[in-house]
């Protein structure tokens, strides 16, 4: 094997690791949105599991960002929250499953 060729595999192992985190990351930042969501809502128990779940699986589905900040902005428009709120939120989740995720490492 040359070096070319294990360079090449560094390369597609670091990418698939980074895919593999990403992955994760949006999972797991995309269910504490939706427990936030769900407090906000007034929701606790298996319904406030519920709905982070649903949240949660329906952004494995090929759901954009954009579709699941839409999704919580209109739950919690009744509410009085905005849209730039809910996307601060779910920046916010994203910064705290990725440092959970590096500490594991």
């Amino acid at each position: 094997m040359t070096t070319f060729d294990k360079r090449e595999q560094g390369f597609e192992a670091k990418f698939a690791h980074d895919e593999e985190l990403m992955f994760k990351a949006t999972a797991r930042s995309n269910k504490q949105l939706g427990l936030w969501a769900a407090a906000q809502l007034g929701l606790s128990g298996d319904a406030a599991a519920g709905y982070a779940t649903a949240l949660m699986t329906d952004s494995l589905e090929s759901q954009t960002i954009d579709n699941i900040l839409g999704r919580v902005a209109g739950d919690l428009a009744g509410k009085g929250i905005s849209r730039e709120r809910v996307a601060l939120k779910l920046q916010e989740c994203l910064h705290q499953v990725l440092q959970q995720l590096e500490a594991n490492r």
